[in-house]
């Protein structure tokens, strides 16, 4: 449930899609939709005039796609998150929206309550991954003939770290949390899973991602795969 209001764009090239997604995004508590567009450069010109929270972007539009749009979104308005909408999941341009600066991921197929909550979310300044979009952003990340890729080592056999410890100078707590990253769980679900607070989780991500070298949670699920942490 949204504790505020969330300001929503709806961008989808089919019609029905996008007014039954305007229609059911109007009935759940906490949104207001802000505007709908039909390709990515009407979604950039609805941006710059609404300034939304979130702008739900469907990949495949005419004109301008959605990664692309993504990219000028993420680039033009921090502030503003995309979560992507997709008919498939194995969609490959949903690796290059992710990398373009999408925060989050949901099919066409996904019911209010899972939009709601990938919404409320994002704003958190979370991102919301499908566990096979994780493994799948690995693969695309880390072909298997490239250095590190293949078999994911096992935390204690890393080369680089020492015998029975983890990589890159991480404590074991940090390696807790990135593990519970590379699940998907949100920083309030970590916080619980490990009886610590939010604020406590925030600094051992800050902590981990300068120690790894990552700059998002989407890098940092290819790093915890890599290294074996996220099976551990």
């Amino acid at each position: 449930m949204l504790v505020m209001t969330a300001r929503v764009l709806v961008v989808d090239d089919q019609t029905v899609v996008r007014e039954g997604l305007t229609l059911l995004l109007g009935l759940l508590p906490g949104i207001e939709v802000v505007g709908s567009a039909g390709d990515g450069e009407a979604a950039l010109r609805l941006v710059e005039a609404e300034r939304p929270d979130v702008v739900l972007m469907d990949l495949r539009m005419p004109r301008m796609d959605g990664v692309e749009a993504t990219g000028r979104i993420r680039a033009a308005h921090p502030g503003t998150q995309v979560v992507v909408l997709t008919t498939y999941s194995d969609d490959e341009s949903v690796f290059a929206a992710l990398q373009a600066g999408a925060r989050g991921f949901l099919t066409k197929s996904a019911d209010a309550e899972e939009i709601s909550r990938a919404i409320a979310t994002v704003m958190r300044g979370d991102a919301q991954l499908d566990p096979t979009v994780q493994r799948r952003l690995l693969e695309t990340m880390t072909p298997p003939d490239a250095p590190g890729g293949g078999r994911p080592s096992r935390p204690g056999r890393d080369p680089e770290g020492s015998e029975g410890g983890l990589p890159d100078g991480l404590t074991r707590r940090e390696g807790e949390v990135l593990r519970l990253i590379a699940q998907g769980r949100s920083n309030a679900e970590i916080s619980t899973a490990l009886f610590i607070g939010e604020a406590t989780v925030k600094t051992h991500i800050n902590n981990l991602f300068a120690k790894i070298g990552v700059r998002d949670r989407a890098q940092a699920v290819a790093y915890a795969y890599r290294r074996g942490i996220a099976d551990a």
